[in-house]
């Protein structure tokens, strides 16, 4: 878990950036090499290839050699570790919700049998 536990924040840490994580945008529709990554954006081939490998050195990206192509493929099974990790929190904050909601129609149902405490009387 510890391995996850870094890697998911080496993850993290890439996608915080606004290029990075267009570049990944892009890189789900096709694969791509950093030069075509580079087109959209007034910056240098350089600074592109730097992004693409701080994505690369945290797992979300991998390069292969396709013939005088290097393309950039996106590594889809980064973001089963990244569901994983949303999953389990967003389970728990749910469960949190649904013992507020709980609270709250108790608290409602009190306040309901205070104002009309007759109607709770029957007998």
């Amino acid at each position: 878990m510890v391995d996850d536990e870094d890697r998911l924040t080496r993850v993290f840490a890439a996608l915080a950036d606004p290029t990075r994580r267009d570049i990944v945008a892009r890189l789900t529709a096709a694969d791509a090499t950093v030069g075509e990554l580079a087109a959209p954006y007034a910056v240098s081939t350089q600074a592109v290839s730097k992004h693409v490998k701080v994505l690369e050195e945290a797992g979300v990206v991998r390069r292969s050699r396709d013939a005088q192509r290097r393309p950039v493929h996106l590594d889809a099974e980064v973001f089963d570790l990244m569901t994983k990790w949303i999953e389990r929190y967003r389970q728990q904050a749910e469960e949190r919700y649904r013992r507020l909601d709980d609270v709250l129609a108790d608290l409602r149902a009190d306040d309901a049998e205070a104002a009309h405490p007759s109607e709770g009387a029957a007998g």
